[in-house]
């Protein structure tokens, strides 16, 4: 028997997947099941993150071109803002149900949507991204293989290229509860530099009902 919480049904499948050795596969069974009408995808809110566009807003970013990968991208709507913005965007989830939702509710889309694993990028992405967008993904990863994802995710970035990072936080010590989500630590956030990137300013955004960590580094340029 499932239940119709959304958070919670989220909850029962990532259980299932992980003790059947299969930390990932929850995604591909949630967007499925929400394509068949038994599930609602817990973080499909049909617009971008506020703090995306917050960040995006105050940057004043535009693309002008210049490649971009949004990670986790599920149903797209972070992946058509980056666009918007001017951006040659790739969008990539590991759930093929996802992806093909995607495409349907932007059919007219310039974004490419496209089947990957973060866990095993096509090895073309290596340093290829102007910018890099993960909001929401490594919150979703236990441990393992969440350490792992947290070091694919700064490889996408260019060299003089951007990442930016949106994500439950939590102290050091705090239980981080029967996810997903489970919110990530200072720790674990620093240790995205760990790919050779720069942090370029790290907010901890403690709002009254939630707390978030909001990231943004850089890789220096190839000629520094």
């Amino acid at each position: 028997m499932t239940t119709s919480d959304p958070d919670e049904r989220a909850r029962e499948l990532a259980a299932a997947a992980r003790g059947a050795g299969d930390a990932t596969g929850w995604f591909e069974r949630l967007y499925a099941a929400a394509e068949a009408g038994d599930a609602v995808v817990p973080w499909d809110r049909g617009a971008p993150h506020r703090l995306l566009v917050q960040w995006a807003e105050q940057r004043e970013i535009t693309g002008n071109g210049r490649r971009a990968v949004v990670v986790g991208c599920g149903l797209g709507d972070d992946a058509e803002y980056i666009a918007w913005l001017g951006f040659s965007t790739v969008g990539f989830d590991i759930s093929a149900s996802a992806i093909g939702a995607a495409r349907r509710r932007y059919p007219d889309s310039s974004v490419t949507y496209t089947v990957a694993d973060l866990l095993d990028p096509p090895a073309e992405w290596h340093q290829a991204f102007d910018l890099v967008v993960e909001s929401l993904t490594l919150q979703a990863l236990p441990d393992p293989p969440r350490r792992d994802a947290i070091g694919q995710v700064g490889q996408l970035v260019a060299p003089g290229g951007t990442l930016i990072v949106s994500a439950l936080a939590r102290d050091q010590d705090d239980d981080p509860g029967q996810g997903p989500p489970w919110a990530l630590t200072r720790a674990e956030i620093d240790a995205i530099g760990d790919s050779g990137l720069e942090p370029v300013r790290i907010e901890d955004i403690r709002e009254p009902e939630s707390r978030r960590w909001r990231a943004e580094y850089r890789r220096p340029d190839a000629g520094r």
